[in-house]
C-alpha cells in the first residue's frame, strides 16, 4: 500500500487541562504509510488483536494493521459510500452500512465478495451493532426505522418504526439485550433487542446527537452532540441503572462532536472517555469530574468522523481528508496525546 516514509510532525504544541499552552517543540516522526482509502474515512473499527477494519466515501471496505499501517483485505461490494463498520469480539467477520440502503456481512478469511447481504431499508443505513454473540445485528436508518437480523441466514426478524427518528448510531450493550440509539429527534433510546421494542429514552437534549458507546461493564453510555460556532459539540454521560440520570457534560469542542469512546484504564489513572469533532481536534476527558486532560489538533485533516480504540494506550481516529490517524497516550507530568502515524 504505498511505501513508508517519516516526516516530523509540525504539531508542536501540548494543550493543558487548564486550557493554557505549552509550547514543546517538535514531537516525534509520524509514520506516513499508504492510504487505506483513497476518499474520505467515514468509520473505523478496532479488531484483535492488531487489525482495525474502515469504510469510505471510496465505497470500499478495508482491514489493516494499525501497527504497520499495512492493508491486509478490501472489500468490494457496495454501490455508494460506506457509512458505519463494525464487528463482534472475537468473530472473523466484519459488517458495513452503506448508503445504498445495505449491510454487507465479509468473513476476515473468505473471499473479497459479501458473505451475507441485509437488504430492507429505504434509505441510507447510520447504524450498525452486532450481538456479542455475533448471531444478531442491529441496523438503523434515515428512515425511521430499526431492523433486527440473523446474521447466519440474513433473515429479518424484526422492523420498529418511530416518527422522526432519523438514526444517527448504535451500539450493544455489553452482555446483555439491549441496544443504544441516538438520533436527529435529539434524543437517545434503550432498544430491547428481543422484541425490538423502546425499554426507555433519555431526555431530549438540545442538539442532535451523533454517537454512542457503552462503558465495558455495561454501567453508563456516552452520546454525543451537534454544534457549530462554539454551541452544542458537547459529550453527554449517562447512567443506565436504575436512576438512568445525566451525569455529566464534556463541553470543550467548538463544531460538532462525531465521535464519543470509553477507554480502558491506562496511561490515564482515572476513568477517561475521548472524543472527536469536525474542528478537527480529539480530546481526553476524565469521565468523572469532567476536565479535558488532553487535546490534540490534526491539522489539515479536514473534519474527524470516528474513533476507535485499540488497547489502553492507542486510539485510532478517521479522518476526512488525510485517513486514519494512529494516536498515543502517554503519561509525563500531564497525559500527552500525539499522532504517530498515519495511513
Amino acid at each position: 500500500m504505498g511505501k513508508l516514509q517519516s516526516k516530523i510532525s509540525f504539531h508542536t504544541t501540548k494543550y493543558r487541562a487548564d486550557g493554557s499552552v505549552e509550547e514543546t517543540g517538535p514531537l516525534r516522526a509520524v509514520q506516513q504509510h499508504g492510504p487505506a482509502h483513497t476518499d474520505a474515512v467515514t468509520s473505523v473499527a478496532a479488531l484483535k488483536p492488531d487489525l482495525c477494519v474502515s469504510g469510505g466515501s471510496d465505497k470500499s471496505v478495508a482491514v489493516c494493521s494499525w501497527r504497520s499501517g499495512a492493508a491486509l483485505r478490501r472489500f468490494i461490494g457496495h454501490e455508494r459510500e460506506v457509512t458505519k463498520v463494525t464487528s463482534a469480539p472475537d468473530s472473523n467477520r466484519v459488517f458495513s452500512a452503506s448508503r445504498d440502503k445495505t449491510v454487507m456481512m465479509w468473513e476476515l478469511h473468505g473471499t473479497s465478495g459479501p458473505s451475507q447481504h441485509f437488504p430492507g431499508h429505504d434509505l441510507v443505513v447510520t447504524g450498525l451493532a452486532v450481538s456479542p454473540d455475533a448471531s444478531q445485528l442491529c441496523t438503523g436508518s434515515r428512515d425511521n426505522t430499526m431492523c433486527k437480523w440473523d446474521t447466519e441466514t440474513g433473515e429479518c426478524l424484526g422492523r420498529a418504526a418511530i416518527s422522526r427518528n432519523l438514526v444517527t448510531h448504535l451500539c450493544w450493550v455489553p452482555g446483555e439485550p439491549y441496544v443504544i440509539q441516538t438520533s436527529e429527534d435529539k434524543t437517545i433510546r434503550i432498544w430491547d433487542s428481543r422484541e425490538l421494542q423502546v425499554a426507555h429514552t433519555f431526555p431530549a437534549k438540545q442538539h442532535i446527537q451523533t454517537c454512542c458507546d457503552v462503558s465495558q461493564d455495561g454501567r453508563y453510555c456516552l452520546s454525543s452532540s451537534s454544534g457549530s460556532a462554539g454551541e452544542g459539540g458537547e459529550a453527554t454521560l449517562w447512567d443506565l441503572r436504575q436512576t438512568r440520570n445525566r451525569v455529566r457534560e464534556y463541553k470543550g469542542h467548538f463544531q460538532t462532536t462525531t465521535s464519543c469512546v470509553f477507554l480502558p484504564r491506562g496511561p490515564a489513572l482515572a476513568p477517561s472517555i475521548a472524543t472527536s469533532s469536525y474542528d478537527s481536534t480529539v480530546k481526553v476527558w476524565d469521565q468523572h469530574t469532567g476536565a479535558c486532560l488532553a487535546t490534540l489538533c490534526l491539522e489539515g485533516s479536514g473534519p474527524l468522523a470516528s474513533l476507535a480504540v485499540c488497547d489502553s494506550s492507542t486510539l485510532l481516529c478517521a479522518s476526512f481528508n488525510s485517513g486514519i490517524h494512529v494516536l498515543q497516550m502517554s503519561d509525563r507530568a500531564d497525559l500527552l496525546l500525539e499522532e504517530v502515524a498515519v495511513f
